[in-house]
């Protein structure tokens, strides 16, 4: 029996662009913008054509932790092409995270073995690279190609982090993944930032070198 409410057609832009001849196309998001520590990690997919259910690839934001490792496997059988790019903590300080973002998104375009026809961009802001692009706002509900990039993205920053937790494991950063709660803003007041913290963020630049931590002042004198 047919649903009463069917899912939403999230691959009507894509399938619009390749029928004007703009094939392949890739979408593209990224995670960790909002994080005190840790990278921004971004990615770039190309879904496969012909491959059943796109409306399967959702916001990564609304997926549990298990369906999001459970998609990736998926996407990564399914012959689409995935491409990642990742800006340090270090980068975000020197560039913004905006600029940072950006650079994450298009090194995760270059990451990808082909290059797109067109690429659709989650958000506001095109990506600064000399292919043809569309910004959606919200696009990870409006677009299967960003949904599964921002799988990726959310997926690839988590393992990260877990590898963080592993060498600074005072942070919990296995719990949170860098980003704000009260218990790393607790953390942080106590002990001070680590090498991996943004050091431009609110709440987490030491005032004095003698206020950080030992393992971060070591790593500055080097």
């Amino acid at each position: 029996m047919r649903s009463l409410f069917p899912e939403p057609d999230n691959f009507s832009i894509e399938r619009g662009l390749i029928a004007g001849g703009k094939s392949p196309v890739a979408g593209a998001d990224e995670a960790g913008r909002g994080p005190l520590a840790g990278p921004v990690v971004a990615a770039c997919v190309i879904l496969p054509q012909d491959r059943g259910c796109h409306a399967i690839y959702q916001d990564s934001k609304k997926l549990t932790p298990a369906a999001r490792a459970r998609l990736l496997d998926e996407l990564t059988a399914s012959g689409a092409l995935i491409g990642v790019g990742v800006c340090s903590a270090a980068e975000i300080d020197r560039l913004n995270i905006l600029q940072a973002s950006l650079l994450a998104m298009r090194r995760a375009v270059e990451d990808l073995d082909v290059v797109p026809s067109h690429i659709l961009v989650d958000g506001k802001f095109t990506i600064p690279i000399e292919i043809p692009q569309t910004a959606l706002v919200k696009g990870e509900s409006r677009s299967a190609s960003i949904a599964a990039a921002s799988i990726v993205a959310k997926e690839t920053r988590d393992r990260m982090m877990r590898e963080l937790d592993r060498r600074y494991p005072e942070y919990g950063f296995a719990r949170h993944k860098g980003y704000p709660t009260a218990m790393h803003r607790r953390v942080l007041a106590e002990i001070g930032p680590c090498p991996e913290h943004r050091m431009s963020f609110n709440g987490v630049a030491a005032k004095r070198e003698d206020d950080r931590p030992r393992a971060l002042r070591l790593e500055l004198r080097g």
